[in-house]
């Protein structure tokens, strides 16, 4: 029997989902590859809008709609953007009516924790900040060796504790959770843990300033060695 095909959206050559129609016209899936989720999934994207009829659901994904729509600005010379994702971020949680918004930030940017944090309050949110290292529970409790240590076999080294930060956030009861240059791994349980509605400010990236997508943009040149297929 043949394997399914799962979506790989990635490498439609249509992109059928952004049809260049009029609102009159009708759309069609005549176009779409047989790898498209539309024509392999069709009750999995109908249960899922089904979500969208419950009223806060609705209003939340319209506000987040009118928060892109708003990022751009019609120029002369076409269509340009016009917000950073910080201005963005304090748009869309005035748009939401959130007053409390916790930071969970990644001690390498403390610096631009306060930064951020002081942009928020002078806005006039109420801000929580909780730093990756809280608890003080060194890497020993998590079964990590004393040369698997950053700073050296005899130094205390605090594991970072994203499941506590996401607690913490939860017990203050902040409207918004940001994560800030959270680890890989550490974000994913900072997002699994949290109950709260979560966005990202800044991702982990200790080589190209926290710009993930530089490697991909130099992967045809300095970092040609991301694209060596494993044997």
């Amino acid at each position: 029997m043949a394997k399914a095909k799962s979506p790989v959206c990635a490498r439609c050559p249509t992109i059928a989902c952004t049809p260049l129609i009029k609102t009159e016209e009708v759309f069609s899936l005549d176009k779409t590859p047989n790898f498209c989720p539309m024509k392999l999934m069709p009750e999995v994207i109908k249960k899922a809008m089904s979500e969208y009829d419950k009223p806060e659901v609705k209003e939340f994904a319209r506000l987040a709609s009118l928060q892109e729509f708003e990022c751009y600005e019609n120029l002369p010379d076409g269509r340009s953007p016009k917000n950073p994702r910080i201005l963005e971020l304090i748009q869309f949680a005035q748009k939401c009516g959130y007053k409390k918004l916790g930071i969970a930030f990644c001690g390498g940017l403390a610096k631009e924790a306060r930064m951020l944090t002081e942009i928020l309050e002078n806005k006039g949110f109420e801000v929580v900040s909780v730093r990756c290292k809280v608890g003080a529970i060194p890497k020993e409790r998590i079964g990590i060796k004393p040369e698997e240590k950053i700073g050296g076999t005899d130094n205390w080294e605090s594991m970072c504790n994203p499941i506590t930060q996401a607690e913490v956030l939860n017990a203050e009861n902040v409207d918004l959770a940001i994560m800030l240059g959270l680890c890989i791994g550490h974000d994913t349980f900072f997002i699994k843990y949290c109950r709260v509605p979560v966005t990202v400010i800044a991702v982990k990236d200790r080589v190209t300033g926290h710009n993930p997508l530089a490697a991909l943009y130099l992967s045809d040149s300095y970092y040609a060695r991301l694209k060596t297929k494993v044997e």
